[in-house]
């Protein structure tokens, strides 16, 4: 799926804070930079120890861009469902969530 494409029944994005945004993207890149980097690894036929401590990095750094994307969902839009009051969008948002972390064990 294309990172524009909503879930279905998922509301209009709304507007987030600028500064979470940069900080979130500034850690992509990284991941970015780093990926090539291992890419460039394999290629030249790195030690396969140097290689698997090189994507285990990529994986903490991914798993904290994780933890700020939860963050901000949390703070932003499942706060905004609770004090919106309606039951249906919150048991939406709360089952959103539910089904990234189920959809993550199945992987």
């Amino acid at each position: 799926m294309s990172p524009k494409k909503k879930q279905p029944g998922a509301p209009p994005a709304a507007p987030h804070d600028a500064k979470g945004t940069q900080k979130i993207l500034a850690r992509l890149r990284s991941v970015e930079g780093h990926m090539r980097a291992v890419a460039k690894m394999v290629e030249e036929d790195a030690y396969c120890i140097d290689v698997l401590r090189q994507t285990k990095a990529i994986q903490a750094a991914l798993a904290r861009v994780d933890s700020l994307l939860l963050e901000r969902h949390l703070g932003h839009c499942v706060s905004k469902a609770i004090r919106a009051g309606d039951a249906t969008e919150r048991e939406r948002v709360i089952a959103e969530i539910l089904d990234v972390f189920e959809a993550s064990k199945r992987s």
